[in-house]
């Protein structure tokens, strides 16, 4: 219900979404330990959406027919996200896209989360604050709502940030406890389940929301929903949003699925998540539900409760169901700022993810910027736009990294046959005349002219001879860090052999991984070089390159014998 507020959408849709997709993703998931349902972060994004499409209307002080007619609306809009997403991930799945969870990096869906739980703070304070304020959308909507609440700040609920504070003190300090004593708990305490009994009841004794006017979540209504297929006139300006929210969706899941699979020794199936998140925002926006995912807060509650299976979230569903059909009226007078307050209590991991930045920092300052960055991005602009930028910015050090690898020149170790790194250490053994190469890194456009640049550099392609320094005869690239190599790396290879046989210099391979060799079989570099100059190994190609040296400085002394 707390998260229903985030998507602006009635409090009863919460528990529409915390039962039909939690039954599905158990039908379907590979995730054990998985809790699905409503999480903040994909509310917050569907809530943005729905404010776009179905504004408040400036007049305000809505009729109560209008007001039920602008919430049917909302809510179509928000089945119509879940339907667009749920589509998208399906349309993934037949395309076997569970890959693109690997371009997501932690230091993005971190940074993230750990923004968006920013956001979310942010969007609760009118609730904890009494205050009726339009929500605000778009880029720099976190500062827009900031200053429109310290606008407002006068108009203030005293009976609501009353509620708010005591609320925030016990729910906040029963978290840490939760966390702190973990193994000595039987099970964590129900800081939330307590807080909203008692804000009911208190509520309902005092009339807090006569005497007061302290907003309620009023009447929810029994049973389920018909199911319906949400009104899909805005589709097609919905779906450009459904797909960050399915990216996200995607991202997350797998993320904190991956964590638990590794935890407990046992396999998760990439593909087959997008088939079941897809399926379960797909049906669940049939029955008026928002978009779903696996929860940060609640999947650590599960596992921490023992659950192993998703016969727990099951057991959630029989919950859930129960308040459904028999506990929703005395729901009615549950104060909106306690569901606030526990919406900001749930943002705790989120928050303290800032902690491992200092750990990022000493082991990847790379990783720590694109953690700063996504998140700033995140904070400033929104969580759709500073996903793309963090997805963005974190392909860029891919290709940068690439693009600043060094050409490593080997040297054979005394007394063995492996071939290290030069720089390792100056025991290393060269053999005057031959040149062993190892460039550790994808041979492709972005990587073609540096590539160039090394190999003329090494080889001294093009350069005269100088007098005294023993020409190079016999040059090895060494292939086994050429993971993929592309056409223009490829034609790259072929002009490399070219200047090679121009410059005298005689060229072998070694290591070329199977797709390798195929592409440059298809771009005729045979053509060029011979099989006889292709190898499994450096070891053989420089057994092969030594007998070469060795007999052309044989034939070189017999003919200056012949000649004296």
């Amino acid at each position: 219900m707390a998260f229903a507020l985030l998507t602006s959408v009635p409090p009863v849709f919460g528990l529409y979404t915390s039962f039909f997709p939690v039954l599905i993703y158990s039908l379907l998931g590979t995730g054990r330990h998985l809790s699905t349902g409503t999480f903040a972060v994909l509310s917050l994004m569907t809530g943005s959406v729905v404010e776009r499409v179905v504004p408040e209307p400036l007049a305000g002080n809505l009729s109560g027919i209008e007001r039920e007619q602008l919430e049917a609306r909302r809510v179509g809009a928000a089945a119509a996200v879940a339907f667009g997403s749920g589509a998208l991930m399906l349309g993934m799945f037949v395309l076997q896209l569970g890959v693109l969870s690997t371009f997501l990096s932690e230091p993005v869906v971190k940074a993230l989360t750990s923004g968006a739980a920013l956001h979310v703070l942010v969007s609760q304070l009118p609730s904890l604050l009494g205050l009726s304020l339009p929500r605000q959308i778009g880029c720099f909507s976190l500062f827009k709502t900031l200053a429109a609440v310290l606008s407002a700040l006068s108009q203030s609920s005293p009976a609501e940030v009353t509620i708010s504070a005591l609320s925030l003190a016990l729910l906040v300090p029963v978290k840490e406890l939760n966390v702190r004593f973990r193994d000595r708990l039987l099970t964590p305490i129900p800081g939330e389940v307590v807080m909203v009994l008692l804000a009911t009841v208190l509520c309902f004794t005092s009339s807090l929301d006569t005497r007061y006017n302290v907003q309620v979540v009023g009447l929810l209504p029994g049973g389920f929903p018909q199911p319906l297929l949400p009104t899909l006139d805005e589709l097609p300006r919905i779906l450009a949003d459904s797909l960050p929210i399915s990216l996200v969706t995607f991202a997350v899941s797998t993320s904190l699925a991956s964590i638990y699979a590794d935890k407990y020794s046992y396999t998760i199936e990439p593909n087959q998540e997008l088939l079941a998140h897809g399926v379960s925002n797909l049906i669940s926006s049939l029955f008026s539900c928002f978009p779903n995912s696996a929860t940060l807060a609640t999947t650590s509650l599960l596992v921490d409760a023992g659950g192993n299976t998703q016969l727990a979230g099951l057991f959630s569903c029989a919950v859930v169901l129960a308040v459904l059909l028999w506990l929703g009226p005395f729901f009615y007078y549950l104060p909106k700022a306690v569901l606030a307050c526990i919406n900001i209590s749930s943002m705790r991991q989120m928050f303290f993810q800032m902690q491992e930045l200092p750990q990022l920092w000493h082991i990847s300052r790379v990783d720590f910027a694109v953690w700063i960055v996504t998140w700033v991005a995140v904070v400033t602009l929104n969580v759709d736009l500073g996903l793309a930028v963090g997805v963005v910015v974190s392909m860029m050090t891919v290709v940068c990294r690439t693009q600043r690898v060094q050409c490593l020149a080997l040297g054979l170790a005394e007394g063995t046959e492996l071939y290290r790194p030069i720089r390792e250490s100056r025991k290393l053994l060269q053999v005057p005349g031959l040149c062993v190469l190892s460039y550790p890194a994808p041979l492709y456009f972005a990587t073609r002219g540096q590539f160039h640049r090394i190999l003329e550099w090494h080889l001294g392609l093009g350069e005269r001879i100088k007098p005294g320094v023993e020409p190079i005869r016999v040059a090895i690239l060494d292939f086994s860090g050429i993971t993929f190599v592309d056409a223009a790396g490829a034609r790259e290879v072929v002009q490399l052999t070219r200047r090679c046989q121009d410059d005298g210099i005689y060229l072998l391979l070694a290591q070329c991984n199977a797709m390798v060799l195929e592409t440059l079989t298809r771009a005729r570099v045979l053509d060029s070089l011979s099989p006889e100059q292709l190898f499994v190994s450096v070891q053989d190609a420089a057994a092969h390159a030594l007998e070469r040296l060795v007999r052309g400085r044989s034939i070189k002394s017999g003919s200056q014998e012949v000649l004296g």
